[in-house]
């Protein structure tokens, strides 16, 4: 049996990638300090003899007993309202986590997948944006935390691979939705979904004209675990193409759930915000024959039920 260690293995797509390599067979090892995740989105699988957990920040030097396979490193701050809370602990994680994880998979002659992000773009002069594109990011603004985190854990990972060889994949993940989002999380969809819910105005920033491609985690999930497979070692985006502007989004969202109380209110836009965000996928599905399959009205629908019932339980 092969052994997988996830950190953020109690966030919302950590949670996903412990149940999928579960059910693929895999001694799961799940990881995470808990100052974003929750223990509520793996406790589902404490019963299961093939999974263990260990309550722990990868800033600090990391040990597991025993034989690793693969390392996936998703610990991270992962929304504006983290990182700009938690500044030092997302710089902290993307270099010093990175790090002691790179030397536990040297030791353990694992295979690492790190999970990078379409914010190493920044806000992109190029549209869609493809892996050759280096990116337009502002390295000292508030949102830079996280832009030059993820920057930084990409050259670190690769430095380990061309000068040790380890063997390494790099996933840049796009805005990605569904069940285990946390109500309070900052991005778009949350915010919308609890503010309609709640029968409030949903807020939009600026005039609402900026894009973005969302991806629901079923299909996130199969692209990381076909990169993890794969033989592909340089950047690979995995996202969904299809692009909207989030005025229109929150149109969409007021429309699906059905309380036509809410309007919408515009703030101003925070700094640094991308104008454009839509993933050129052409190389997932040339050397992993992977592209999104659920559609975003099915994906929303399920994602609205799960929030639906998260609030329920806060009453």
């Amino acid at each position: 049996m092969k052994t997988v260690l996830i950190t953020g293995a109690a966030g919302f797509l950590g949670s996903h990638l412990c149940d999928r390599f579960i059910e693929e067979g895999y001694r799961v090892i799940g990881m995470d300090n808990l100052i974003t995740g929750s223990l509520e989105n793996i406790s589902h699988l404490f019963h299961l003899e093939h999974f263990v957990f260990y309550h722990h920040d990868v800033s600090r030097f990391v040990h597991v007993p025993g034989k690793l396979d693969y390392i996936l490193h998703f610990a991270s701050p992962a929304s504006p309202i983290d990182y700009l809370e938690m500044p030092i602990q997302t710089l902290k994680v993307g270099s010093l986590g990175t790090h002691n994880l790179l030397g536990l998979a040297r030791e353990k002659k694992s295979r690492l997948l790190i999970a990078s992000t379409s914010e190493v773009y920044g806000d992109p002069l190029q549209h869609p944006q493809t892996e050759e594109y280096w990116g337009n990011v502002n390295p000292i603004g508030p949102r830079g935390v996280y832009d030059e985190a993820k920057r930084f854990q990409e050259a670190m990972t690769m430095a380990y691979h061309r000068y040790h060889g380890l063997e390494t994949r790099i996933v840049r993940i796009f805005n990605t939705y569904g069940p285990r989002m946390r109500l309070r999380d900052g991005r778009a969809l949350p915010a919308f979904i609890s503010q309609a819910l709640k029968g409030e105005d949903l807020t939009v920033f600026g005039d609402g004209s900026q894009t973005r491609s969302f991806c629901y985690v079923d299909d996130q999930v199969e692209g990381i675990y076909r990169l993890l497979l794969s033989d592909y070692d340089l950047p690979v985006n995995i996202g969904n193409p299809e692009e909207i502007s989030i005025l229109d989004f929150a149109r969409e969202i007021i429309d699906l759930v059905g309380n036509h109380q809410s309007s919408i209110k515009f703030l101003p836009l925070p700094k640094d915000d991308p104008k454009q965000r839509r993933p050129d996928i052409k190389l997932a599905e040339k050397i992993l024959g992977w592209k999104p399959v659920v559609d975003r009205k099915s994906g929303l629908k399920t994602t609205l039920d799960y929030f639906k019932d998260k609030l329920s339980k806060l009453k």
